[in-house]
């Protein structure tokens, strides 16, 4: 096993694998917490549109994804508390923009383009063909992302849980809604590398989805989901090289099949009271104590 190290598809894979699933994780736990999955899906579909289109013009898929993606996250932080009523509005943008993708993966077909693989790459994960200068980019988003994550984190965690409360505290809650989707745009691009764009949700959903079932504690919560996510990416990835029932299998099927088990165990912990926990984490956030360490005045 530690002769796979040696080769640079390995290192690319692991490394890559390795920032997106502790990002994710970070994300992730906001995305659960606000119910935003619908939007990391919109922005995951409208991303594979953007990277389709910039393989036509011989731009790197993973600047076409950060592109479209983070224009798209501009467009729905406008809405702001709108965007709730707006699933029709948004499932047609979502529509266009997988019918644009499907567009730009014909064009590859009639021009025998090569850029076929590369778009069922886009659609499946190909950790497999991340290439160096791809990891290095994912680096430097995940730390921009940590750091941004870190100053925010409070009035970011506040706001998620209840703006009504945060915004009469001052905290400008519809600033943060658009720098944290704008975070999340960034956070889908990166991790489409892993496990593309019909199981993102798997990596960027579950961990946290999990570790919320499991703690009531915010940061707990926080760190166990980065656990569950690497645990579900490095395990993916291990099976992926080494194989399994006798073939090799898609690393992005081992990742959404480890995630989706994590979450149906901590299902079955949480229904036979092994682990204490309230049924939503607002009731540990919102009392009176915790409140009052959570809400400086931000006027």
């Amino acid at each position: 096993m530690l002769e796979l190290f040696n080769y640079e598809i390995v290192q690319n894979a692991f490394g890559a694998g390795t920032i997106v699933a502790i990002i994710a994780a970070c994300i992730g736990y906001f995305v659960v917490l606000r119910s935003q999955t619908f939007a990391s899906e919109a922005l995951s579909d409208i991303g594979f549109a953007g990277a389709t289109g910039a393989i036509i013009f011989g731009f790197s898929s993973l600047i076409g994804m950060l592109v479209f993606s983070m224009l798209s996250a501009l467009g729905m932080g406008a809405l702001g508390e709108r965007i709730r009523g707006r699933d029709v509005e948004i499932g047609m943008v979502l529509s266009f923009a997988l019918g644009l993708g499907v567009l730009f993966l014909s064009i590859y077909t009639q021009t025998g383009s090569a850029g076929v693989n590369s778009g069922v790459g886009i659609l499946f994960g190909s950790i497999l063909s991340v290439r160096r200068s791809d990891v290095l980019i994912a680096l430097g988003c995940g730390i921009c992302l940590l750091i941004l994550l870190m100053v925010l984190y409070r009035p970011l965690l506040f706001a998620s849980i209840d703006p009504e409360v945060a915004q009469t505290r001052g905290v400008p809650v519809r600033t943060l809604s658009i720098i944290f989707l704008l975070m999340l745009s960034v956070t889908v691009s990166i991790s489409i590398l892993v496990v593309g764009v019909l199981l993102i949700i798997a990596l960027l959903i579950a961990p946290a989805a999990t570790a919320l079932r499991l703690t009531h504690q915010p940061r707990h919560s926080l760190i166990l989901s980065i656990i569950l996510s690497l645990a579900c990416t490095w395990s993916g990835l291990i099976l992926a090289f080494t194989g399994s029932f006798g073939k090799q299998l898609p690393v992005g099927f081992y990742i959404s099949a480890i995630a989706a088990a994590f979450y149906f165990i901590s299902i079955i912990i949480s229904r036979l009271g092994i682990v204490h926990t309230p049924q939503r984490v607002e009731k540990f956030v919102r009392c009176t104590d915790c409140k009052e360490r959570m809400q400086p005045d931000y006027q």
